[in-house]
């Protein structure tokens, strides 16, 4: 088994709700990247950082969690970005109990999430409770300790309560900014105060020309970037990396490589690791 060192994050996926190649589509972007393979193929969008942390818990968990060989019995910390099921399958989280798991020092896993979030693992309490799970209900601007990580949860231009978050881990600062359109003024502000050493942001969209709202693509992650340079909290040592794409943007991996890697962004694919 592979283990995650704690200083390493893994995009365990990288695709947006319907996966890439879609599960029931036909069209040439998918047809491609199904006779591509490699790089090309993106299942839903969740990053782990070191083997407690991780973002979203989308219903490709099982599969990223053979693929990379992590052992989820040492998740400690789960934070949720929104309750949209390819980031919150929460019927996947109901198996954390015996006889379905059997972890041996009763190690509690801790969610973190909205009001939405919180309210739908309320519905299961009796699950949860039997689970060892601890459901933490945050709300944006309210910073919190989880475990050695300080997490800032920001709000996003996506669906009502859906949080951005920067976590500062073995002093660094990680934003991890999807699902979200361009952000909010309010979140702008407070990103304003802190340096940015890893910057992870929505391309849904890729090469499409459509508005910056819910989702980005290319030209709003390059603009999303200058503008953290502008302001001061990004530098040329700061690695933007562009994530959760859809297959209506068209371009596979080598294509997008094309487009991002000149203006210094990282284009990410399942299973990319990067050292903090």
């Amino acid at each position: 088994m592979m283990k995650n060192r704690p200083d390493t994050i893994i995009f365990l996926g990288t695709a947006a709700a319907e996966g890439w190649p879609g599960l029931f589509c036909e069209c040439e972007h998918c047809s491609n990247a199904r006779a591509s393979g490699g790089r090309n193929i993106r299942t839903r969008a969740s990053v782990m950082i070191g083997e407690k942390y991780k973002v979203d818990f989308p219903p490709d968990t099982f599969m990223q969690m053979l693929r990379e060989g992590l052992d989820l019995s040492k998740l400690e910390y789960l934070f949720i970005t929104h309750e949209h099921a390819d980031h919150f399958c929460l019927a996947e989280l109901c198996w954390r109990f015996p006889p379905f798991a059997h972890i041996k020092d009763g190690r509690i896993l801790n969610v973190y999430g909205n009001s939405i979030v919180a309210q739908a693992m309320e519905g299961v309490r009796d699950v949860m409770e039997k689970s060892n799970i601890l459901v933490h209900c945050v709300k944006p601007f309210e910073i919190f300790d989880a475990g050695e990580m300080k997490v800032i949860p920001l709000p996003a231009d996506h669906s009502p309560e859906s949080l951005l978050y920067i976590f500062q881990f073995h002093g660094k600062s990680i934003l991890y900014g999807n699902d979200s359109g361009w952000f909010p003024s309010q979140t702008w502000e407070e990103i304003g105060r802190y340096n940015l050493d890893i910057a992870i942001l929505d391309c849904t969209n890729g090469p499409l020309p459509v508005e910056d709202r819910w989702h980005m693509g290319i030209s709003g992650v390059m603009r999303a970037k200058e503008n953290m340079e502008k302001m001061g909290i990004a530098n040329s040592d700061t690695r933007f990396i562009a994530t959760h794409f859809s297959h209506n943007g068209g371009l596979l991996y080598e294509d997008l490589c094309k487009k991002l890697n000149p203006a210094g962004i990282t284009v990410a694919y399942d299973g990319l690791r990067i050292d903090l």
